[in-house]
């Protein structure tokens, strides 16, 4: 198996471990994180936040590997591209993971604090609550902004080396125009989350690809290895 190969599996690999990490974090903590009990909910569930934090990381490191292991090849056709989609798709999203991960853990530590205040003092608690939550609804526009600008990079660069059938690369960059538009309105509480869809599912359809069929051997032998 030659490295272009091995190269197609890991990405395909790193697609599906990050999307599947990220959905079980979504399911793990949401239950406890919806609703106006939540630091009650997080004080006697502090496992599963934390268990869905790592989940995040897991996803975070996944991804953001996916632009660093294709970049010896994607460098070929455009240099700067592949290094703007490593700091969009890799450094920075992986930045605002992090970010939403240290926020969930001081919700624990806050929860803590919570539940030996007690009712009478719990207003203060519940305020400082609501404000880590709600830099968790900032954060997820900006994560969805830099996500997406890195997409553009990604599959543009795809489409032109034509690694993968154009197809695929064509739907990954109006997807990600999408998503783009979808984190956009998130900023002004617009909620198109939706159009989220066509990418996560294209995503996965490039996993399984790359996995079960590799990079084009013509776009290879062209010149992109």
């Amino acid at each position: 198996m030659n490295t272009n190969r091995k190269t197609a599996i890991i990405v395909g690999v790193l697609f599906i471990i990050g999307t599947v990490a990220g959905i079980l974090s979504a399911i793990i903590t949401g239950p406890i994180l919806n609703g106006p009990d939540y630091l009650t909910k997080i004080n006697t569930n502090e496992n599963q936040i934390i268990i869905g934090a790592l989940c995040v990381l897991i996803m975070g490191f996944s991804l953001a590997m996916v632009p660093v292991m294709m970049f010896p090849i994607l460098r070929k056709q455009n240099e700067t591209l592949a290094l703007g989609a490593i700091v969009f798709r890799g450094v920075l999203e992986a930045v605002t993971y992090i970010a939403i991960v240290i926020g969930w853990l001081l919700l624990i530590a806050l929860s803590r604090e919570y539940s030996k205040a007690g009712t009478p003092d719990g207003s203060y608690f519940q305020s400082a609550g609501a404000i880590l939550l709600g830099m968790d609804d900032q954060i997820n526009p900006i994560l969805g902004i830099v996500f997406s600008i890195g997409a553009l990079m990604f599959y543009y660069l795809f489409y032109q080396s034509k690694l993968i059938p154009r197809w695929l690369s064509g739907w990954g960059l109006i997807s990600a125009i999408l998503y783009f538009a979808t984190a956009l309105f998130a900023m002004f509480s617009i909620d198109l989350d939706l159009l989220m869809a066509p990418l996560a599912l294209q995503e996965m359809v490039l996993a399984i690809w790359l996995i079960a069929k590799g990079f084009s051997p013509s776009a290879i032998t062209s010149g992109v290895e």
